[in-house]
């Protein structure tokens, strides 16, 4: 496998003078598990609703699996789309969702949409309106894989999902991925990039601010350090991310390793750790406090 299965130049889109994404350039390699972080508001389902154009670019240009994303219908037709607040028409059973979405697509998706369902324990046979939300969800995701598209667009897919559910959900996920199937999965929760992505983009104001795989994401050079002594914040130059607990500190420290030292062997430190911080402290490395980058 080679060449991307998402590629934008420039990508940007503003709805009137409110900004969606500015200047967004992204690529997405053929086969990767990718995640795409931000909080509520950075422009994640913005870039993807003008991906699969349902909405169209003010200016750059961008393409989804060599084609230009102008070809909405034939990028549809190859991509399996999740979105974050799938809705249905009311008086409809699951079932017949199922078949209507793998009619648009002129595919007969029945073994594939019983599987899922089965393996997702959703009953098709109740209508819409009387599901749960985390039901709906569901027969959103059914719609998006029962059709075995080359791509998978997902937009905070776990939303409702009860945690047994989660693990199911990604488990498809992963054979999928392991088929040659890419998956593009936008989440602002950060432990299932951490956990099922090789490769990951976080977005803040609409633009790209790290890009890399995950395990370079981490790699940051800031540290967890958390110990037991009396110690000030103002003592220690460049700390983030402090909390205290009585004589239990723990703070995020990306300065020079030699200088903490000297710092804490001048007070009576009891217990000391030293560890990687996880993937959700490493954002707050990129986005800073109050969203500032740091």
């Amino acid at each position: 496998m080679a060449g991307n299965a998402i590629h934008t130049e420039n990508l940007t889109k503003y709805y009137g003078k409110s900004r969606g994404v500015d200047c967004l350039n992204l690529d997405v390699g053929t086969g990767d598990f990718f995640g795409f972080i931000g909080p509520n508001g950075a422009g994640k389902s913005t870039t993807i609703r003008t991906l699969l154009g349902l909405i169209s670019p003010t200016s750059g240009k961008a393409s989804v699996l060599d084609m230009d994303i102008s070809r909405t219908k034939a990028i549809l037709n190859r991509v399996g789309y999740l979105p974050s607040d799938a809705a249905f028409y009311t008086g409809m059973r699951g079932r017949d969702i199922l078949k209507l979405s793998a009619d648009l697509r002129g595919k007969n998706c029945k073994a594939r949409a019983e599987e899922l369902c089965d393996r997702l324990q959703l009953d098709v046979n109740k209508k819409v309106e009387d599901l749960s939300f985390g039901n709906r969800k569901k027969v959103g995701i059914v719609c998006a894989l029962q059709h075995d598209p080359e791509l998978l667009i997902l937009d905070e897919p776990t939303g409702g999902l009860d945690p047994l559910m989660q693990h199911e959900f990604f488990s498809i996920l992963q054979e999928q991925n392991r088929e040659g199937v890419t998956v593009f999965l936008s989440s602002h929760i950060l432990s299932e990039i951490q956990r099922y992505c090789t490769r990951a983009a976080v977005i803040r104001e609409g633009s790209i601010i790290a890009c890399d795989s995950v395990d370079q994401l981490v790699k940051t050079g800031t540290r967890r350090i958390s110990l037991r002594g009396i110690i000030r914040q103002e003592d220690v130059p460049g700390a983030r991310n402090w909390s205290e607990n009585g004589d239990a500190v723990s703070f995020l420290y990306s300065g020079d390793i030699n200088e903490l030292i000297r710092i804490l062997a001048g007070i009576h430190v009891e217990e000391l750790t030293v560890a990687e911080p996880d993937l959700e402290e490493i954002v707050l490395h990129y986005y800073g406090k109050d969203g500032d980058q740091a």
